[in-house]
């Protein structure tokens, strides 16, 4: 499986990005894919995930209510909205498959990644 994710960029507080996560390849139908986020110096951080087939999502708390993920089955491509950006979620986000269709919050678990777009969020 091929990812690429876009949709990074600068914006100010308050403001929304969509990030997409583009799949080819496989088929990612019975797999979950997880959006994460790095800054420099630390370890990923798992933002939000979706199991592909029953489309159960997962979304962590740090962004839960202003960040929304989403599948489109015919572009086999995973969105992240986020809306109310705030200076602390300037990072690079990383979109990654699992093997398998559970969602998990470790980065290490996921086979295929891809790589990151810069979000910048300025105050």
């Amino acid at each position: 499986v091929q990812l690429q994710a876009s949709g990074g960029g600068l914006v100010q507080a308050g403001g929304s990005l969509r990030l997409s996560c583009a799949a080819s390849g496989r088929s990612i139908s019975n797999k979950a894919v997880g959006w994460f986020r790095q800054v420099p110096g630390k370890d990923y951080e798992f933002v939000s995930g979706i199991s592909w087939s029953n489309g159960i999502t997962n979304t962590a708390d740090s962004v839960k209510g202003r960040f929304t993920i989403s599948r489109d089955n015919a572009q086999k491509t995973v969105y992240l909205q986020m809306n109310s950006l705030k200076p602390e979620d300037t990072a690079v986000y990383s979109c990654a498959v699992k093997r398998d269709h559970i969602i998990s919050v470790s980065f290490t678990e996921y086979t295929y990644r891809g790589r990151g777009t810069q979000v910048t969020v300025s105050s």
